[in-house]
């Protein structure tokens, strides 16, 4: 395991887990974040290996080994939170007619904008909507220049960094992706 900051960890199934490795077999884990593991979907992102349901079979997480999937279950069982929609694809987790800070209801998450004046938290669910489906990834850590994220589907990359930038009070996800925006549970 490797200590992030006082409140997360991660552990991860390979030497180096931002080297691409596709020699998994499809439904390994390889990475897991706060005691919820992630699954290896295979060289085909679009392909899903069924229809996967909470152990009370009450929630729908989603397609087995899909972004949605992961995000939904982790927050779920880590973070005790199951969301009042349970379909869509990554990118329709983002509301742009929201203004930032407001609570997506379909989610029951607040939602920021990437370059607004909130900066991103661990545990935040970042959005993008970059691809014909859009992508999810959950949040690790934030320093000054950097957010790491841990994700499902992105072919031998469970952990990945993404270029933070603050300027004038703005926060900009970047390289090697824009994200949307972020979303978070309303503190109680």
């Amino acid at each position: 395991m490797r200590l992030l900051n006082n409140a997360s960890f991660i552990n991860t199934m390979a030497p180096n887990p931002f080297e691409k490795n596709v020699s998994s077999a499809i439904g390994t884990e390889t990475a897991r974040y706060l005691n919820v593991p992630v699954y290896e979907n295979g060289l085909e992102k679009d392909r899903s290996h069924g229809k996967h349901f909470s152990a009370d079979q009450a929630y729908y997480y989603g397609q087995k080994w899909q972004c949605v999937e992961f995000v939904k279950r982790f927050y779920d069982q880590a973070l005790d939170h199951r969301m009042p929609n349970v379909w869509g694809h990554a990118r329709d987790f983002y509301d742009a007619s929201l203004q930032p800070g407001a609570l997506n209801a379909k989610r029951n998450l607040l939602q920021y904008q990437n370059n607004g004046s909130t900066a991103p938290k661990i545990n935040d669910i970042l959005v993008f909507s970059d691809t014909v489906y859009g992508h999810l990834a959950i949040i690790t850590q934030v320093t000054a220049n950097r957010v790491s994220a841990i994700q499902q589907n992105i072919i031998g990359m469970p952990l990945q960094n993404f270029e933070i930038r603050q300027e004038d009070d703005r926060f900009r996800i970047q390289k090697p992706r824009v994200a949307d925006g972020w979303l978070r549970i309303p503190e109680p």
